[in-house]
């Protein structure tokens, strides 16, 4: 997976579980198999037709190339199965002369292990299997050799580095970072780690295990004023570029999992969603009930679990940058009551200081 996937993916979820008093925290980080795939098509698997191009002679005439990829786990282990094609060739009168075209399948059971102290998850490949259409194993010693070589190094390369996202991640972190803070979250990021992961069938279940360092408590609260008109316009901008980028994941998600009940859901949470952000953000009237409290008391059960389906089916690297908005917005949801993440909390209050922040960075990238 990229780095930027990576890093965006656990960025967030750290900024919502940063606060608690306790020295470590450990967040959950299911990934569905789903979007694994989608990854690794995007990424792998970058000839027609979505076709891994391993190997090719210089003449050309022989090659070995992967292609619709299922993945999947048993065991304990992640399974992923690969159609084949290996042609062995050889270049006579300046054309090619076929002395063996196969077609079959390669069935992979991969290993998740952690290495170096936690920070580095890797696949090794416990078991290959090769086998034709009918289902009897590869007996082709040259074929054997071509898929040791050059298609089992490739799907075992497979790495997630926190070494190699720290600065990432810090950059991800930089829309809720203050000079307060600046300190307590570059400590956190030194002690990242991955402290356990296991391969169930339908997923991986990750755990990433940081120290917390203790807040310091925001003396005399004092709530954050309303927005003014340069902030609402400023505001509005961004929402509409948001609830785009929303409507075209899920345009691009498969069509048989996003029904038009699916669709009316998500439009009616958005419109409930930008009635109560903009009472939030635009008065301190809370007598009634704070609007944006109520809104996630209200909604959240209910849309999170259609937009986890919606997720696990938006292509390619998209897939993991939308489910990192869901699983952040659950962990703040859960862990408000215990510590207001980085002095941000579920309310008017809380959306208004994020909201600030979040419109300071904005302007500062144009």
């Amino acid at each position: 997976m990229k780095k930027t996937l990576l890093s965006a993916y656990l960025g967030i979820l750290i900024v919502y579980s940063g606060s608690l008093s306790a020295s470590q925290k450990t967040i959950p980080l299911p990934i569905d198999y789903r979007l694994i795939r989608n990854v690794l098509v995007e990424q792998l698997y970058t000839g027609t037709n979505r076709t891994a191009h391993l190997w090719k002679d210089r003449g050309g005439c022989s090659l070995l190339d992967m292609s619709n990829p299922k993945i999947d786990g048993q065991q304990g282990l992640v399974r992923i199965v690969n159609d084949v094609h290996a042609r062995i060739g050889t270049l006579m009168g300046g054309e090619c002369l076929t002395v063996l075209d196969w077609t079959g399948k390669l069935e992979t059971f991969q290993r998740a292990v952690l290495e170096n102290g936690g920070t580095v998850l890797r696949f090794p490949i416990d078991k290959a299997v090769a086998y034709d259409p009918s289902g009897q194993a590869l007996r082709i010693d040259q074929l054997q050799d071509l898929i040791k070589r050059f298609a089992e190094p490739k799907l075992a390369s497979v790495k997630l580095d926190l070494q190699e996202v720290r600065g990432d991640i810090e950059k991800t972190l930089a829309p809720v970072t203050t000079p307060e803070n600046k300190a307590a979250v570059q400590a956190l990021l030194s002690s990242l780690r991955f402290s356990e992961v296991k391969a169930g069938e339908t997923g991986l279940g990750v755990k990433v295990a940081f120290e917390v360092p203790q807040a310091n408590a925001r003396a005399n609260k004092q709530a954050a004023p309303v927005f003014n008109e340069s902030e609402m316009q400023q505001w509005n901008v961004a929402w509409q570029r948001w609830n785009a980028s929303l409507f075209q994941a899920i345009d691009r998600a498969a069509e048989d999992r996003v029904s038009e009940d699916v669709r009316d859901t998500l439009l009616e949470t958005l419109l409930a969603a930008k009635s109560a952000f903009h009472k939030g953000l635009t008065s301190n009237d809370t007598s009634g009930g704070d609007p944006v409290r109520m809104f996630f008391n209200d909604s959240w059960d209910r849309v999170a679990p259609v937009l986890r389906t919606i997720a696990k089916d938006v292509p390619g690297t998209e897939g993991l940058r939308f489910l990192t908005f869901i699983t952040a917005t659950d962990l703040l949801y859960e862990l408000e009551t215990i510590g207001s993440p980085l002095g941000l909390d579920i309310s008017s209050d809380g959306l208004r200081r994020l909201g600030r922040m979040l419109l300071v960075k904005q302007a500062g990238t144009k």
